[in-house]
């Protein structure tokens, strides 16, 4: 039996699944969460520490699951950044300022003795999206993460499409807002700044002066708060500008929405679908498939499982 690790990095967790390699399919047969606030130990702490801290946490993460699981091949995983598609070190990661050209896989492996493939956290997502679809012939799919920040990933004739640089698809970096909020890629106004979890707490926080995470400020909008609705509608608004903006480029029928921030999809669904249908070339309207991701955490898991199968049979 071929097991694979699949491991989605989040902002303040970081997820990991056993994941079955079989034939045409992999089956996800354990789920295991830790938690692990990264973004939080790179504002507190020097690059260079706060990168052992991240090697430490993994590399243990790991070890613990192979000790019980000794047939484990390879690991993969999804990680929040610009993923060189060539060397696979990470260029720059926007929401942990201060991390730049580091080389998760080689330096794991020292801790590991295992193959690690790296990718970019939402097209490792947006590949156990499309898998998850069980579609009969390759097609395409957009997958939009909305978490500590918003990724994007492209699934191209059944493949997944990283872009010369490494950075096809950072919808979160388009600009919605000119001149607006300061972003970690180092422009301003960029679209996650307004529909990510940390975005709608800007939002809320400018609004009252209050400081509340994502999830409180869902049960406020539940409660009929305006600031609260405000914020989430925002969200639902700059989101739909990106996401018209990148179907003006590429042509994909089908759109995945997921991430932690999804669950309050009824909160941003009315905004989004009025600025959408606004920005939109209109030969496109009515002709999109949308779907919100039944997925929950496993997209990532998967996707980075499925990444590191298909980089080992290239290898071999």
């Amino acid at each position: 039996m071929s097991l694979l690790i699949g491991i989605d990095v989040g902002g303040t967790n970081l997820r990991l699944g056993v994941v079955k390699s079989s034939v045409g399919a992999l089956q996800l047969i354990e789920e295991m969460r830790f938690r692990a606030d990264f973004s939080q130990m790179f504002k507190t702490n020097s690059p260079e520490l706060a990168w052992q801290a991240i090697l430490t946490t993994t590399a243990n993460s790991i070890q613990k699951v192979c000790q019980q699981y000794p047939e484990i091949s390879a690991v993969g995983i999804g990680f929040p950044g610009f993923i060189d598609p060539y060397t696979q070190k990470i260029a720059q990661s926007p929401n942990l300022p201060g991390l730049k050209d580091v080389d998760l896989s080689a330096d794991l492996r020292q801790f590991i003795q295992l193959p690690v493939v790296v990718e970019n956290d939402a097209l490792a997502a947006a590949y156990g999206e499309y898998a998850n679809q069980h579609f009969t012939k390759p097609t395409h799919l957009i997958y939009m993460g909305l978490g500590t920040g918003v990724g994007g990933g492209l699934i191209l004739n059944g493949q997944p499409f990283q872009g010369e640089h490494g950075v096809a698809m950072e919808v979160g970096h388009i600009i919605v807002q000119p001149n607006g909020r300061q972003c970690g890629c180092g422009n301003a106004g960029c679209m996650e700044q307004y529909a990510s979890a940390s975005g709608v707490c800007l939002s809320f926080f400018e609004a009252t002066q209050q400081k509340c995470n994502a999830s409180e400020i869902a049960a406020l909008a539940h409660q009929g708060n305006q600031a609260a609705l405000a914020a989430y509608a925002l969200a639902g608004k700059s989101l739909a500008q990106a996401l018209a903006h990148t179907l003006k480029v590429i042509d994909v029928k089908k759109i995945v929405i997921g991430g932690g921030m999804s669950a309050a999809w009824p909160l941003m669904q009315d905004a989004f679908q009025t600025q959408l249908r606004c920005d939109l070339i209109p030969v496109l309207r009515n002709q999109l498939i949308i779907s919100i991701s039944s997925m929950g955490d496993q997209a990532g898991i998967i996707g980075a499982a499925m990444l590191a199968k298909q980089k080992m049979r290239n290898v071999v």
